[in-house]
């Protein structure tokens, strides 16, 4: 038997569904929703019912967009024949961030990860091969994480892409700046030494 009434108890589930977020976390969420204003609870069931109702994915891309093609792709500045590829949508924030990229982007919405049953078939590539054959790109940047999932997914489209001869880039990986070498473990330190430059 729930020690709150039915309708906080609901709240409470299903506050607990969101990414870390715990049992004591959705308490509180909960009841900091129950002590607000009615407007202020209505405005944010309206963002969820906005966000769920108005947001779709590009046409192009495969980003989180209220447009489309979203403001990426149909952006005349942009450099359409240089491509990121990234995991998720959030990823192209810290990709924008550095001001230096000035590409367009694709979305492959995870990475291959078989203990998590997923595999190429569960990612947007097939998109990304028909944006190849198109013709239209010079240059494919693969932007996965560095982990063991985004080393296989570049791995994989490595060998997809360079079929079609398109050249292919990986981001360099390795010693963050402003971080000391003696921390970093042995995958960021052989990383690091793989991708020296000449000075």
């Amino acid at each position: 038997m729930s020690k709150f009434a039915e309708p906080m108890a609901q709240l409470i589930d299903e506050l607990k569904k969101l990414p870390g977020v715990g049992g004591k976390s959705a308490q509180r969420l909960a009841f900091h929703i129950l002590r607000s204003s009615s407007e202020d609870a209505e405005a944010l069931a309206s963002a969820i019912r906005n966000l769920k109702e108005k947001l779709h994915l590009c046409s192009v891309c495969n980003n989180i967009t209220d447009v489309d093609p979203c403001s990426y792709c149909s952006n005349p500045s942009r450099n359409q024949r240089l491509l990121c590829v990234v995991e998720e949508p959030t990823n192209i924030a810290s990709v924008e961030k550095t001001r230096y990229y000035n590409g367009v982007y694709h979305v492959l919405h995870g990475a291959i990860s078989p203990l998590h049953g997923i595999g190429p078939e569960q990612l947007r590539i097939p998109s990304l091969l028909k944006r190849i054959e198109n013709g239209s790109v010079d240059e494919i940047i693969i932007a996965t994480n560095p982990t063991i999932e985004g080393e296989a997914t570049a791995v994989h489209l490595t060998g997809l892409i360079k079929r079609s001869g398109t050249k292919v880039t990986r981001i360099a990986t390795g010693i963050p700046a402003g971080s000391d070498i003696e921390y970093a473990d042995e995958v960021t330190m052989m990383k690091a030494i793989e991708g020296r430059r000449e000075l």
